[in-house]
């Protein structure tokens, strides 16, 4: 089955990247990265992701020292590491981004619905960034093996976001350093028709 290069450059022959070359990203490159990946659908609009793109090496180490063991070598690798965080009032924003709604009514909902809101867009956002950044000719490693309380003692303490993952994001580094593919599910394994 032949694929367009568009299928085979996000999904069919990507890769989740462990090492990165030191080529640098540049802050306009992270920008259109942006640019892209607010584009994507999320619950009525509500946009709840937001991204620190640590690129400095102070900053860089405090991620590395909030990380698990094995993602240190990793995050030390890539010349930068977004966390993406979900903002806990995102709701503030609803004016703009959904005008059509009471922004009052939904701040109003009970404190752990509008984080689980926040959480689940986010990891939706998420998944647009690691596409988006394959589209732009970048490589991602996303992680979840991290001290969460550690970075947002660090980087978030006085504001309403809280993180939710890391991604590495640069130019990936081949050979093998990358894995084969691992198994997946097959249709009828993850899929049904009613």
């Amino acid at each position: 089955m032949t694929h367009p290069d568009y299928l085979n450059e996000l999904f069919i022959s990507a890769r989740t990247h462990r090492f990165y070359t030191d080529k640098p990203v540049s802050d306009d490159l992270l920008r259109q990265l942006y640019e892209i990946v607010k584009l994507g659908p999320t619950e009525s609009n509500f946009c709840p992701m937001r991204l620190t793109f640590v690129t400095s090496s102070e900053s860089q180490q405090k991620v590395i020292d909030a990380a698990g063991e094995g993602n240190r070598p990793k995050i030390q690798s890539a010349p930068v590491v977004a966390i993406v965080a979900h903002d806990l009032e995102f709701h503030r924003h609803l004016p703009n981004l959904s005008p059509q709604l009471d922004a009052e009514a939904v701040a109003g909902q009970p404190a752990e619905k509008l984080a689980n809101k926040a959480s689940l867009n986010t990891w939706l956002q998420a998944g647009y960034l690691i596409v988006a950044a394959r589209s732009l000719g970048l490589d991602c490693g996303p992680m979840i093996g991290f001290n969460a309380a550690k970075i947002n003692e660090t980087f978030y303490a006085n504001s309403s976001w809280r993180a939710s993952m890391l991604i590495n994001i640069g130019h990936g580094v081949g050979g093998d350093k990358i894995r084969d593919r691992s198994y997946r599910l097959t249709f009828d394994e993850a899929c049904e028709i009613v």
